[in-house]
């Protein structure tokens, strides 16, 4: 019989698990509960709780609504959506993860103490677009500059103060990086300030992914293509074995792979349910009992 297993250290962090058990519970209430933007970057789920009710959203939908209860994912939101469900009379539904909470607020404080006589570029490592780096962005009136890899910080001026902070999910590795470049370049009359803002139980993954990748003779990374955390992880496990493969669901599980193989790994993002993972084992399990 072949090993397969679900990795330990795959499926939702803190933030997401929160936000979806918000979710349920007010779902349980038999009242409607409006999400703004996915709940998570995985399809599978979202599709879940649509089914228990949840009725997802985007921005102007959203600005349209009013005497009603909206949720906020883990994502976090811009405090032009704060002030928009209080002129509207929206309950918030607050489910943004704390870490990401906590970092809006140092950002909002680092622009609101800036002197008006000395420029300042607060910068994002992030990516533009992102649901999180919007949120981010806007705790600077959108002034905040966003850089998403290390080729891009050549846009930033380095004879002007700068303050580095990180989407919390990125890569560390590649954020060290970008440190040691603006350290190499900033001017003797400006300053640098860097914040490490990384999740650590998403970073800690990196190296626990491709401990596990390395361990198995094939990998399926089960990941929504929304997921940036997803793509990041994936491409891990590719590094190290491979003989990985990303897929969205058990039905893209190609049988042929499976045949006259040792050992199957099961792993994913933060934007992964185990209940997912789990339905992977349990095709290929099955295609073994035939």
């Amino acid at each position: 019989m072949q090993r397969v297993e679900i990795d330990e250290g795959s499926g939702f962090c803190f933030g997401v698990t929160t936000a979806i058990r918000k979710a349920e519970e007010e779902l349980a209430k038999g009242e409607t509960l409006y999400c703004l933007g996915d709940i998570v970057h995985n399809g599978q789920e979202c599709e879940r709780l649509e089914k228990l009710g949840l009725v997802t959203i985007n921005h102007e939908e959203f600005a349209k609504l009013k005497h009603a209860k909206v949720l906020l994912r883990a994502h976090g939101e811009p405090p032009e959506t704060y002030q928009l469900a209080k002129e509207n009379h929206i309950e918030i539904i607050d489910a943004t993860c704390p870490v990401v909470l906590q970092l809006q607020k140092r950002i909002k404080q680092e622009y609101n103490a800036t002197p008006a006589d000395r420029e300042k570029q607060i910068v994002i490592y992030g990516k533009n677009g992102h649901a999180e780096v919007l949120g981010l962005v806007g705790q600077t009136e959108g002034k905040a500059i966003v850089i998403e890899k290390l080729e891009e910080v050549h846009k930033l001026d380095f004879n002007k103060d700068i303050r580095l902070y990180s989407q919390t999910t990125k890569s560390l590795d590649e954020f060290r990086q970008i440190v040691a470049y603006i350290e190499e370049h900033i001017a003797p009359t400006a300053t640098f300030q860097y914040f490490d803002t990384i999740c650590r139980q998403v970073a800690n993954r990196m190296p626990n992914i491709r401990r596990f990748a390395a361990a198995h003779d094939l990998i399926f990374f089960v990941c929504g293509h929304k997921s940036s955390n997803g793509k990041i992880l994936f491409e891990e496990c590719k590094k190290v074995n491979p003989n990985s493969y990303r897929i969205d669901q058990p039905e893209e599980i190609d049988r042929k792979l499976i045949q006259n193989i040792g050992s199957i790994g099961i792993c994913g993002a933060t934007s992964t349910p185990k209940w997912l993972m789990e339905a992977c084992k349990k095709v290929i399990r099955d295609e073994e009992s035939l």
